[in-house]
């Protein structure tokens, strides 16, 4: 059986509707025939009502989609001869590939693929996971054979949650597929809808590969500039101070020390290690990078717990205020938060926390994490407070009001930088 769409026939369905799903299916939907499956009742229902909960799409640009229509259920794909895959990928309570939610958007494609007609997958994989892994569900399920009767792509998706400047449109696209006219095909769909252009993989592999390394080599800069901390910390030098001086040279890498959390940093790696691993190689810097980057949260908890002994503020009754939830600033995102650490080894200390976060969900916070978030914190009642999201609201706050959350002698720590280190009282 031949590839049976083109650019003329194509009626997109999309698999998902969260940050990467929702703004390429609004996309699409301005030029094609395109519908927005997800399984959540809920997120169908208010996308139909034109609201958008994570603030990544605009109603007017939902309105301007004149093509696209959404459905909570899998017959309502039936029209549809493209699929994307915009599922999440996690990894589990042992840092290795949770494949779930991938394997099931699989099967049910399998149940309503028709010969002739394409899958392409955005979510993130470690390389060989298309073809080893989503492939043999959906010919289990459909009967199909894969590159006879039908055909697959990856493009890996660029989504950067929060970010008003970087969006689908102006990012350069990845592209690949299982045979060159499908590798084509999916090129000059995307190509249709990026005004950035397109990059085509010559490979499902190659493609796979790509995506999974971005990231991974942002966690292991990240991973250096923490350890740089951590010794100039020892060293009593100021972080910022070295890292602004060090970036006067051209070349310079502008990273930040801080918490690695978020649906990419802190989750692409331990994709790719995972497949090294089963090939037989042990990854060593990427793992360095990952444990390091995970211990950051106790360290910020260990500098303040210092600064409160050494004021005079730490005892059994202390309490602790964290403004910030999210995993990055002005995004309602809590996807693996790093933030967490902080409030959990606080906890082992027996040191209440209050966290307070204008952007996010309280109903999410406490699902996910069993935190209650705070709608407006208290004056003068706390004896240490802890930027830890740079949130424009507390950046509008301004020191002097943030410090009122506090009790005259409470201790100010800048996780993210935000303010003059002669403004606060510690910072990475």
């Amino acid at each position: 059986m031949t590839l049976d769409v083109n650019l003329h026939n194509a009626r997109v369905g999309v698999v998902g509707l969260g940050y990467v799903g929702l703004p390429l299916a609004v996309e699409f939907g301005k030029h094609y025939p395109t519908i927005g499956f997800d399984i959540n009742a809920a997120r169908v229902a208010e996308l139909r009502a034109g609201r958008d909960s994570s603030r990544e799409v605009e109603p007017d640009d939902l309105r301007g989609a004149t093509h696209l229509s959404y459905t909570g259920s899998p017959a309502g794909l039936a029209d549809c001869n493209l699929y994307i895959v915009t599922v999440p990928t996690p990894i589990d309570a042992h840092k290795s590939p949770d494949l779930r939610p991938l394997q099931s958007a699989s099967r049910m494609l399998g149940g309503v693929i028709r010969a002739g007609e394409v899958v392409v997958y955005e979510s993130t994989v470690y390389p060989g996971a298309t073809e080893e892994v989503c492939v043999p569900l959906i010919e289990e399920v459909s009967g199909l054979k894969y590159n006879q009767d039908f055909y697959v792509g990856y493009s890996p998706e660029r989504i950067n949650p929060g970010d008003k400047e970087h969006r689908l449109t102006t990012i350069r696209k990845i592209t690949s597929g299982s045979t060159p006219q499908t590798a084509a095909l999916i090129d000059s769909l995307y190509r249709s809808i990026i005004t950035a252009g397109t990059h085509l993989a010559s490979s499902i592999r190659v493609a796979e590969a790509a995506k999974v390394i971005e990231n991974t080599q942002r966690d292991v800069n990240i991973a250096l500039i923490n350890e740089l901390a951590l010794i100039f910390h020892r060293l009593g030098l100021d972080t910022q101070e070295v890292l602004e001086a060090a970036g006067s040279k051209w070349n310079f890498l502008p990273f930040r020390p801080g918490l690695v959390g978020g649906h990419c940093i802190g989750v692409d790696p331990y994709y790719l290690t995972h497949k090294a691993q089963a090939i037989g190689y042990h990854p060593e810097i990427i793992l360095a990078g990952r444990r390091l980057n995970d211990s950051m949260g106790a360290y910020v908890v260990k500098q303040v717990i210092k600064l409160m002994t050494r004021r005079g503020c730490l005892s059994a009754a202390a309490r602790v205020l964290i403004l910030g939830l999210t995993f990055k600033e002005n995004c309602p995102d809590l996807r693996n938060t790093r933030v967490v650490d902080i409030v959990a080894e606080f906890k082992e200390y027996g040191i209440v926390c209050d966290v307070h976060d204008p952007w996010v969900n309280p109903a999410e916070a406490r699902h996910e994490y069993g935190i209650e978030v705070i709608a407006e914190p208290p004056t003068a009642f706390y004896d240490a407070i802890i930027l830890a999201v740079a949130h424009r609201q507390f950046r509008d706050l301004g020191v002097a009001q943030i410090r009122g959350f506090g009790k005259p002698a409470a201790v100010l720590y800048d996780v993210k930088q935000m303010f003059p280190k002669e403004q606060v009282d510690g910072r990475l």
